[in-house]
């Protein structure tokens, strides 16, 4: 490749990345597996090697993602929470152990091997031997107070047991559900005639993040413990003699765990755990390989993203041959053609598939997938399976390429793809698979939260004709309901009473709803924040808002061309005229506007205020808090600890202020 395709496809896969780190982390909604996703990772890891003048900071790989979400508190971990290299070939994996001993100068290196629970990263503190929070691992600095959530895991004590206790522990460990309890859940639902839950993964993630606290409580979620964080006094000197510790206090540990040596004793216990993890009552997607001495841990250090003394490696994902029928197109709600595969059914990973994605027009060609081959597929993380290659030796003679359709096969609409991306648009915005998309969409927890509205209900509303845009459904009326299947006054009545209310939600929900281009939940946050509003929004230049952090010059033209058209204008126009009333961001007036225009960066441990009050602080006088330093930042607030940010402000000029100069300057 030439440097110029290197540096297009860099910020083609950082930005591909960051979208599937948001439905992952954040929206617990991935489109695609670990393998496919830890591919687009090294393929960037690889490109970015090559290309090292590049500015690193904001790479994807250089950071881990970020689950924190609106409606909790932020809290600070003491001792950052990483997450782990990954591999999937003994090669790299012998490799790994290799450096390890290089680096600390032995050999046969003692290790433990556990399962990697497939679950939701968190961090419990103890004090004096009492539970006293519980967070997220946020962007691995900072997370997601989710104490109230995690005290109703029945397996989470709340006090230790035993004598003996830490002054302070930050104990790491996996929220995850059962299998037997995600399948419980997902009958219940059935029967209600709701749209099911993913996989157990997807399901803890929503759960523990959920505000509806007798819900939670509903969804028996368990956890399992492993990792440390600080401990004051220190209290173990090993991972070995930690797990003991943490029985002795009555915490919840997984049973199979390994004591190994050197690479090959490690392998072994990896491919024993590949072997009898079918049996396991937990979600599970690899094996995780640590150090078993602290002190070693301690000699190797970390990255600025993972530990160098453990590493996890992943299981290849479960693979099956069957044959491909016939190529369907889906049409999603940006006019998006998806090719899906539709095969013989086949047993993968114990359920039977007769669907898989074929991503693109790009991706069907490089496979050359054609109808009545047979195809490798492939399911990793129980999320929707993809065919991973052709078995070209077992290829009908008389087969022939896939044409793909010039004309949308939902409406007839010729169809275009656009310049510089890979998708095959339906630019027809009225087309019935983009209409049913677009409501799915608006209605979805991510944006409105409409209880009731899900695809099924959809489904009905746009094959009847009932709705053709989102405006629609504030013109639903109780005969509608009682119309469509499985409906009855109770339920007819709440839903309308769900959509009613959904008049009312914060301005961000709603600009994500709209469907606008490259507008997703974070984004709609920055831009609520600057405009609060809609019609200031619709009326915003490209120069207007590429000048609001967040905002690139891609996405200002996308909302520019959005509001250009005189369809998503009227469909704007009749929200508002069936009363829609979003709550915008509180802004302060021009007295209190004082940090107006001016960005702050909050680093270490202040004196009295918590990271959230210093920042709600800024916010409240008209500033903007950045979560890194560069050459936009005008003051960096700096507590104890404040280590590289502090470093880096110090060489870029940026004034330095304490917790009593802010608040000296917001008091001015």
């Amino acid at each position: 490749m030439s440097k110029a395709s290197d540096l297009k496809r860099i910020e083609q896969l950082r930005a591909e990345i960051r979208r599937h780190d948001e439905l992952y982390y954040r929206n617990a909604e991935p489109e695609i597996s670990d393998f496919d996703y830890d591919g687009l990772k090294r393929e960037l890891a690889d490109l970015e090697a090559a290309n090292p003048e590049l500015p690193m900071e904001a790479s994807p790989t250089q950071a881990v993602g970020d689950d924190r979400v609106e409606g909790f508190e932020s809290y600070r971990h003491r001792l950052p929470m990483q997450s782990l290299d990954n591999t999937y070939s003994k090669d790299e994996f012998v490799a790994f152990v290799a450096r390890v001993e290089k680096g600390l100068e032995i050999e046969n290196a003692h290790f433990t091997v556990e399962p990697k629970i497939d679950g939701v990263a968190v961090s419990l503190t103890y004090e004096q031997g009492e539970l006293v929070r519980a967070v997220t691992r946020g962007n691995g600095i900072e997370g997601d107070d989710v104490t109230a959530n995690a005290r109703f895991i029945e397996s989470l004590p709340g006090s230790l047991q035993g004598d003996f206790h830490p002054d302070l522990i930050e104990i790491r460990g996996e929220i995850f559900m059962h299998v037997e309890e995600f399948e419980r859940l997902n009958a219940e639902r059935r029967e209600a005639g709701l749209e099911q839950f993913k996989n157990p993964r997807n399901l803890a993630a929503g759960t523990i993040k959920m505000l509806d606290r007798e819900e939670v409580a509903k969804r028996k979620l368990d956890i399992v413990l492993y990792g440390l964080g600080d401990c004051r006094p220190a209290v173990v000197s090993s991972q070995i003699e930690y797990r003991k510790q943490l029985v002795l206090w009555g915490l919840p540990v997984v049973e199979r765990f390994w004591e190994v040596e050197g690479a090959e004793g490690a392998w072994s216990a990896v491919e024993e755990l590949d072997e009898v993890r079918g049996g396991f009552a937990f979600p599970t997607d690899g094996a995780v390989v640590k150090l078993d001495s602290f002190s070693q841990q301690d000699a190797l250090g970390a990255t600025s993203k993972a530990p160098r003394w453990a590493i996890a490696v992943k299981f290849a994902a479960e693979q099956a041959e069957t044959v491909l029928e016939r190529i369907t197109i889906q049409v999603g709600r940006t006019g998006t053609l998806t090719p899906v595969a539709e095969l013989q059914p086949v047993q993968l990973a114990g359920t039977t598939v007769s669907r898989a994605t074929l991503h693109n027009q790009e991706e069907m060609a490089r496979k050359d997938v054609r109808v009545g081959d047979t195809v490798v597929v492939e399911k990793a993380g129980e999320i929707i399976p993809a065919v991973v290659r052709v078995v070209l030796e077992k290829r009908p003679e008389e087969s022939a390429s896939f044409v793909f359709p010039e004309r949308c096969p939902a409406c007839g609409t010729e169809v275009s793809k656009i310049e510089g991306e890979v998708a095959v648009r339906c630019l027809n915005s009225e087309c019935p698979d983009q209409v049913r998309g677009r409501l799915e969409h608006f209605a979805s927890r991510q944006c409105l939260d409409i209880e009731g509205l899900g695809e099924a209900v959809v489904d009905q509303l746009v094959a009847r004709k009932i709705v053709s845009n989102i405006s629609d459904i504030y013109g639903l009326e109780y005969e509608d309901m009682l119309a469509l299947d499985k409906f009855a006054e109770k339920s007819a009545r709440n839903l309308l009473a769900a959509i009613e209310a959904s008049k009312g939600v914060e301005l961000w929900r709603l600009l994500h709803g709209l469907g606008i281009p490259q507008v997703g939940a974070s984004a709609a946050k920055d831009l609520a924040k600057a405009l609060g509003g809609v019609r200031e929004l619709s009326e915003a230049s490209v120069e207007r808002l590429v000048e609001i952090d967040g905002i690139g010059e891609k996405t200002a033209s996308g909302i520019v061309a959005y509001f250009g058209d005189e369809r998503n204008k009227t469909v704007v126009d009749a929200l508002f005229a069936a009363g829609m009333n979003p709550k915008a961001p509180e802004r302060p007036s021009e007295a209190d506007a004082i940090f107006a225009g001016k960005t702050f960066v909050i680093t270490g441990t202040l004196p009295t205020m918590k990271r959230d009050e210093a920042k709600a602080l800024v916010e409240s006088k008209g500033g903007k808090v950045a979560g890194s330093v560069s050459k936009k930042t005008d003051f960096l607030v700096a507590g104890e600890a404040a280590g590289s940010k502090l470093t880096k402000a110090e060489s870029l000029g940026v004034t330095v202020v304490d917790e009593a100069e802010l608040l000296k300057m917001s008091a001015d």
